[in-house]
Formats: C-alpha cells, sequence, structure tokens
C-alpha cells in the first residue's frame, strides 16, 4: 500500500477529503500539520457532534492508495483541479503490510474490575488476585474493558452478582453487545439465560468465540434475535441511539427487571432521563472520567 500527503488550508479540507473518496481512497486521515509546534491549535470535538471546525489552519491529509500507480494518477488528477491552488504534496511513501488491529490489541493489558474480577488478554497469564476473569479477544468488535463505560456495566454486574447471589441478573439482554464482554461477565456471575445481539456479524462472531474461549453459553446473533423480556437488559452503546432505542430497550425489561445503560457523558443525563421518562425513571449509579452508567428498575 502507498500513503499520500499532501499539506492545505483549513478551506480545503472537505473538498480534499471528498475528492479522494471520488478517488476511491482506502482511507483518509486529517491532522494538524503544525503539531508538536509552537504553532499547534486545539480542536476538539464531542461524540456525536460536528467539529468546531473543517480542519486546522494548516492541515495534513493522508489518503492510502492500494497501489504506487493509484496515487500516482491521485496526484496528477488533483493538482489539475481549480480548488487544489494553496494545496502542495508532501510525498508519496511506502506502507509495510501489518494486521493493524493485532497490532493495537497486542498493546491491551489486563483490565482490574473489581480486586478479584480482571479482563485478561488471551495472550496474558491471570494475575494472582483473579478470583474470576474474563479471557478476551476482541477481535474486530469494540468492547476490552479498558473503556470506563464498559469497567461500570461490569462493575454493577459484578456487583449485583456479589450481594444477591447467581439467580439476580436473571435472564439478560446485551443489545450492541460488541466483543460480547458484557455477555460473559453476565454468565460469569450466574445468568445461565443470556442473548447477546449487535448490528455488525463481526461482533456476533467475536462474541461467539470469546463466548466460547471462556467456557460460557450465550446465544448470538442480530438483533431481531431479542425477544420477550429479560431480568437485566444490558446497553453500552452510545447517547443519541439509546434515545433512539428507549422504547424497545423498556419494553424487553420484564417486572422487576433492571436497565442498565452505558455510553453516555455527564452532560447528556438529563436528555437519557427524559427520553426514558415514559417508560422508565432513570438514575446516575455510577460514573467515571466525564462518563455516567445510568440504570432503572421496573
Amino acid at each position: 500500500m502507498f500513503e499520500l500527503s499532501l499539506l492545505c488550508p483549513e478551506g480545503r479540507v472537505e473538498t480534499l477529503s471528498d475528492a479522494f473518496d471520488a478517488l476511491e481512497a482506502l482511507s483518509v486521515s486529517v491532522e494538524d500539520a503544525d503539531a508538536q509546534t509552537d504553532a499547534e491549535q486545539a480542536l476538539f470535538g464531542e461524540p456525536g457532534m460536528p467539529a468546531p471546525r473543517e480542519g486546522w489552519q494548516r492541515s495534513r491529509i493522508t489518503a492510502l492508495f492500494p497501489t504506487r500507480q493509484a496515487a500516482d494518477e491521485a496526484v496528477r488528477l488533483l493538482q489539475a483541479q481549480d480548488f487544489f491552488e494553496g494545496c502542495s504534496v508532501l510525498g508519496i511513501a511506502t506502507v509495510q503490510e501489518q494486521d493493524w488491529v493485532r497490532l493495537t490489541q497486542s498493546q491491551f493489558e489486563p483490565v482490574e474490575i473489581t480486586p478479584d474480577f480482571w479482563i485478561v488478554p488471551t495472550w496474558h497469564e491471570l494475575p494472582a488476585a483473579a478470583r474470576r476473569s474474563i479471557r478476551l479477544d476482541p477481535g474486530l468488535a469494540f468492547g476490552t474493558g479498558t473503556h470506563p463505560t464498559t469497567r461500570m456495566c461490569l462493575r454493577w454486574i459484578a456487583r449485583q452478582g456479589v450481594e444477591n447471589g447467581a439467580k439476580a441478573l436473571g435472564r439478560v439482554l446485551d443489545y450492541g453487545c460488541g466483543s460480547g464482554i458484557l455477555a460473559i461477565g453476565a454468565a460469569k456471575f450466574g445468568a445461565l439465560d443470556i442473548d447477546a445481539v449487535d448490528i455488525d456479524p463481526a461482533a456476533v462472531e467475536a462474541t461467539r468465540q470469546n463466548a466460547l474461549a471462556n467456557g460460557v453459553y450465550l446465544n448470538a446473533g442480530l438483533p431481531e434475535q431479542a425477544q420477550g423480556q429479560y431480568q437485566t437488559v444490558l446497553a453500552n452503546i452510545l447517547a443519541t441511539p439509546l434515545k433512539v432505542l428507549a422504547p424497545l430497550l423498556c419494553a424487553h425489561v420484564a417486572e422487576g427487571g433492571h436497565l442498565v445503560l452505558a455510553g453516555i457523558l455527564e452532560r447528556q443525563a438529563q436528555e437519557l432521563t427524559q427520553a426514558y421518562a415514559p417508560w422508565l425513571s432513570l438514575q446516575v449509579a455510577d460514573s467515571e472520567d466525564g462518563w455516567i452508567l445510568m440504570t432503572a428498575r421496573r
């Protein structure tokens, strides 16, 4: 593969990104060309919200192409366009083939959920303190236990299992299961009837493989597999889809059952409370690093 890098002013970022898309670039990234210098500019955006600006005052755009010929052709076509004025080619470099997913995951260390409950990657030894553990290979799916939202959900599961006994979780639905980490955590604390669903087939497969590696049984599939009511409904997604899913998720909560939601920023608590008010009364049950866990009981 070959990496083509351009330098462009802020006003050209979106146009060039669209042009790279039309030229069938495999990926496009934008960064501050002045990063690590006195001219570096902060540019922050919130999850689910549009970026405050299209780019930095001087942006470096990098596009990935499968062949050198495709990268050279992209340069030729872009330089002939009026919108390329003010832009320049920084160069074309060869990118060595690597399994980037595996490379990223190799940096994943054991994660403590409670003093005796740990998330441990398959390539690590179990910590001595781990009485319960999830052996995890997230594959291409979200959910390694390192994010605060995942840790809070697992802490809630562990607390329910320890304080209220093996049957406390009852029938469990993990909606948007990713790697299956929450569903597997529920199984580790006594749940026997578990549905784990996701819109991404790669997540469903990762969940099945991770369940097998942990010696637990669960039903993994697409969202239509979720049927009936559950004692515990878990959804670690993001605030916007959680609001859209409010009637569906609440309908799955059995009498006396629990709804557990994560992927919510502290400032989003009120809008989630209002979105779920027609069905259930949400409360903040945990918080970590600006994220919150919200729960309700029918």
